[in-house]
């Protein structure tokens, strides 16, 4: 299953930047009203499927952070320094918390670049394939007002509640259905190091593909 970031009206193409094992596309993706990815008992549900790129351990089904997260992405082109909302997405930022601690995105590739349409480089499978997964999902938390600005983290995905590991960075301001959970932001040294990679444009000079800049992420540190 490819993860999608979205299918933009002038690019019919399945975008897995939006997802952990998915794309975005235009398929409806969460609730519109309140978050989804917890239970009634408040805990988080990361059920197992597919294989691993990597072998993880789950996340705990309790929240282990809450409030703002600092977290930098160390990779081949520079350091992208975001900032996460453990409160408003207690599940994605745990289980991107958990996959940082756990190395599972060590040496991996922003695999995917869109320059038309949508403007988003998308990071997150350790096979740099688009099709990689931790080997569970969890549902989408979203409140159904999502938008996505220049300088925005957010999930893909391969449809509703099937957000894994893969993300995607909006470094100009871009037109999504809210199927998206908006888990950050990233700073604005990061978003121009973004909006350059963006600048070189893809390795085939296509307006889809894998960027012409290296980005490979070495390393991620949670402050």
């Amino acid at each position: 299953m490819r993860s999608r970031l979205l299918a933009a009206p002038l690019l019919a193409v399945s975008l897995l930047v939006f997802a952990g094992c998915a794309s975005v596309d235009q398929t409806p993706g969460g609730s519109a009203d309140t978050p989804s990815a917890t239970t009634d008992a408040g805990a988080c549900a990361y059920p197992a499927g597919g294989s691993a790129a990597v072998e993880v351990q789950a996340p705990p089904a309790d929240p282990a952070v809450t409030g703002e997260v600092a977290a930098t992405l160390q990779t081949t082109a520079g350091d992208i320094t975001l900032t996460l909302d453990a409160d408003r997405t207690p599940c994605t930022v745990g289980s991107f918390v958990s996959l940082a601690e756990q190395g599972y995105y060590t040496d991996s590739s922003c695999h995917r670049l869109t320059t038309a349409g949508i403007y988003v480089l998308q990071c997150g499978d350790p096979t740099g394939t688009g099709r990689g997964g931790p080997g569970y999902s969890y549902a989408d938390e979203l409140a159904g007002t999502e938008t996505y600005p220049a300088g925005t983290v957010a999930m893909a995905n391969a449809g509703p509640d099937t957000n894994s590991s893969q993300f995607f960075l909006v470094y100009e301001d871009t037109e999504l259905p809210p199927l998206y959970t908006v888990f950050g932001e990233m700073d604005a040294a990061g978003l121009a190091l973004v909006q350059a990679v963006a600048a070189a444009g893809t390795e085939s000079g296509a307006p889809d593909g894998p960027p012409a800049t290296d980005v490979t992420i070495t390393a991620v540190t949670i402050d």
